[in-house]
Formats: structure tokens, C-alpha cells, sequence
């Protein structure tokens, strides 16, 4: 089912730079009406507020801090999208024993899904009031195979997907639709150290918006995401084997 993003009150975290910031520019360029723009530092969202000027609202947010979540949700009662895009990758490369995976593991678990899993939870009651409205998970490819040289995150954003099928299962009564995306690499500084091509923040976020506003639920904004996300919608087994070998060369 379709959803129009036009005239819409959105709230994008970790809006502050990257993909999350391409994320509110495409929404206003859609016609959102207004953009709660998220991050841990408010300092961080004024380029944002320069180019968008009273359309954006600037929160201070830190999706693992429960006292700031209570906060944004009562200054967001109109919300009627939610945008969990807030995400960190802790640690990449290292022996399957290095002990730092468990470190950051457990911070990656915080922010990428229990992060999701808490505004998820927090919002679902606005958006019912609000007519249902929308729930955009931002995973990975890494949500539907393990990398190996993000062997933590991998785990993360695959928890990331596991909450966005259940979300989409029981929200599915009060009008809520549900929308997972899986980005292959993206030219951000998380991606940095990626060893494949990337994508720009601006074209995988337009392509977002636009699978949104055509009802695609599972969305694949840039070309290794869509070649990785037709192998595992064929068979996940298959997709494993095409990892595996990529990292035995």
C-alpha cells in the first residue's frame, strides 16, 4: 500500500549527518511538511536547520537514553513517521576470538536494535492516534548475511530486521505500515573503510522515499543492495556461499 510522504510530520534520527541527513532533505523535497530532525547534539543539526529553516525541529536524541525518547515523544505528538536511521559500527576486521567483537558488540545491539526496538515502541502509540502513519527501519544488506569484517554489526542489523517483520506484523491493526531498508555500502564516514563501491547519501535516500511512496516494504536503494537482496530473497543459503567466496579472495 502506498504511502503519500506529502504534508507529513516525520521524525528521522540521527539526522545529523549522512544518509540521515540526505533522509530529511529527500523528505522535503517530497513535500513533508515537517522534519524532526534527531541527533545527540543539537550543534550538530544547524547546517540542517540553515537549509530547511521551519520545517526542521531540532531534538536532541539519544535512542539509547530513555528519559530523551519519554522527551521526543511529547514534543512529537504529530508525528505520523518515524525514521529509526541512528547507527553505529563499533569495530570492523579481527580474528572470530578478538574479544573487542563482544565490546562492541553490546554497544551496537544498544543503539541499532534496541535503539529501533525502544522509539518503535515509544511512537507506535502517536502514530495510532495519528491515523497510523509509517515505521522506516534503516538495516543493511548486513541484515540478511554476515560480513565477516563486521562480524558485530552484522548481528545488530540482522536483529534490526528481525523487529521490523514483527513490527510490521503487529502494528499492522492500528494502520501502521512498516518499511525496512537495506542499503548496500554508502559514501558516509561509517562506510569509510568499506572495500566496495558506494553509493551517495542523496541518491540511496531519494531512492527511499520514492520505494516508500510506491508501498515497497523490503527496499534496496542502490545497486549492490539489489543484486544482494534479489541472491538472498532466492535463497539465503546461496547468498551465504556468494559472501563467503568474496572474502576467501
Amino acid at each position: 500500500m502506498s504511502f503519500s510522504v506529502k504534508g507529513k510530520t516525520a521524525l528521522v534520527t540521527g539526522a545529523n549527518r549522512g544518509i540521515g541527513a540526505a533522509i530529511v532533505d529527500a523528505l522535503i523535497a517530497a513535500g513533508a511538511s515537517k522534519v524532526y530532525a534527531a541527533a545527540r547534539q543539537l550543534s550538530d543539526l544547524a547546517e540542517l536547520s540553515r537549509r530547511h529553516g521551519s520545517k526542521i525541529v531540532a531534538l536532541e536524541l539519544d535512542v539509547t537514553n530513555a528519559e530523551q525518547v519519554r522527551a521526543a515523544v511529547s514534543r512529537a505528538t504529530d508525528l505520523q513517521m518515524l525514521v529509526n536511521n541512528a547507527g553505529v559500527a563499533a569495530h570492523a576486521g579481527g580474528a572470530f576470538t578478538d574479544p573487542q567483537w563482544l565490546v562492541a558488540g553490546r554497544q551496537e545491539m544498544e543503539v541499532n536494535y534496541f535503539g529501533t526496538f525502544q522509539l518503535s515502541q515509544a511512537f507506535a502509540p502517536v502514530l495510532a492516534a495519528n491515523g497510523g502513519g509509517a515505521i522506516v527501519n534503516i538495516g543493511s544488506v548486513a541484515s540478511l548475511v554476515n560480513f565477516p569484517l563486521f562480524v558485530a554489526y552484522s548481528a545488530s542489523k540482522a536483529a534490526t530486521h528481525s523487529i521490523t517483520q514483527a513490527a510490521r506484523i503487529l502494528l499492522k491493526a492500528q494502520g501502521t505500515q512498516v518499511f525496512g531498508v537495506y542499503p548496500g555500502p554508502i559514501d558516509t564516514r561509517m562506510a569509510a573503510e568499506v572495500p566496495f563501491d558506494k553509493t551517495s547519501p542523496a541518491d540511496a535516500a531519494r531512492a527511499i522515499v520514492t520505494a516508500i511512496e510506491a508501498g515497497i516494504e523490503e527496499i534496496f536503494p542502490d545497486p549492490m543492495s539489489q543484486s544482494m537482496g534479489s541472491a538472498y530473497l532466492s535463497s539465503p543459503k546461496a547468498l551465504e556461499q556468494q559472501v563467503a567466496a568474496m572474502v576467501a579472495g
